[in-house]
C-alpha cells in the first residue's frame, strides 16, 4: 500500500494558497489516477484505489498544516503502511517558484507540516516532493507569504513543472521507484 500525502489548509479561503501547493498537486495526480472521490477518514480527505494490482491511498489532512502528522499517523497505523511507502508533497520557501526537488527523508527545514509528521511518525524517513514557491519579498512576513494567493507568474513557473511532479509520483505509485532529484521550468 502506498500513500501520498498533499500538505495544505481546509477550506476555500486557503485553497489557492502558496501554503496549498500539496492539496493543488494531490487533486492534479487524482484527477490523472481518476482515482475515487475523497471522503472523510482519519481527519482528512483520502482516496483508495489500485493500479496495475498496487494499492494507493491520495490524502489531503484536513487538522491544518501544524498538525498534518495527527491524520497521515493515523492512516500509516490503520493500514500498516511502512515509512518507505509514504511520499509527501509540499511547499518550499527555500526552493524558488518553478523547481521541484524530490528527497528520500530529512529534516523538517522549517516547515510545520512536515515538523508535525517527523513528531507524529516518529522518524524522518518518508519521501518528500518539495515544490518551490520562492522567498517572501522584502519586509513581508513568512506566514502572511505562504498564505498568500500565487502571483501569476509564479502560477505559470508551478504549472509547467506538474507534469514532471505527476510523472515521478505514478512511478512511485506503480513501481515504488523515488529518486532523489530536482528539476525546473528551464529543464522542462
Amino acid at each position: 500500500m502506498k500513500l501520498v500525502v498533499g500538505l495544505g489548509n481546509p477550506g476555500p479561503v486557503y485553497e489557492k494558497n502558496l501554503h496549498n501547493a500539496g492539496f493543488q498537486m494531490l487533486d492534479l495526480l487524482a484527477g490523472h489516477l481518476a482515482a475515487p472521490p475523497f471522503r472523510q477518514k482519519f481527519h482528512a480527505e483520502i482516496s483508495k484505489s489500485s493500479r496495475a494490482g498496487q494499492d494507493f491511498i491520495l490524502m489531503k489532512p484536513q487538522t491544518f498544516m501544524n498538525n498534518s502528522g495527527q491524520a497521515v499517523f493515523a492512516c500509516q497505523k490503520f493500514f500498516k503502511i511502512s515509512l518507505e511507502e509514504i511520499a509527501v508533497i509540499y511547499d518550499d520557501l527555500d526552493l524558488p517558484s518553478g523547481k521541484a526537488r524530490f528527497r528520500i527523508s530529512g529534516g523538517h527545514g522549517g516547515h510545520n507540516g512536515i515538523r508535525s509528521m517527523i513528531e507524529h511518525l516518529g522518524s524522518n524517513e518518508f519521501k518528500r516532493v518539495r515544490l518551490g514557491i520562492g522567498r517572501p519579498p522584502e519586509g513581508t512576513v513568512p506566514r502572511n507569504y505562504v498564505l498568500s494567493d500565487w502571483r501569476k507568474t509564479d502560477l505559470e513557473k508551478f504549472e509547467k513543472i506538474q507534469n514532471e511532479v505527476l510523472e515521478q509520483l505514478i512511478r512511485f505509485i506503480d513501481d515504488s521507484i523515488f529518486e532523489a532529484s530536482s528539476f525546473n521550468v528551464n529543464n522542462c
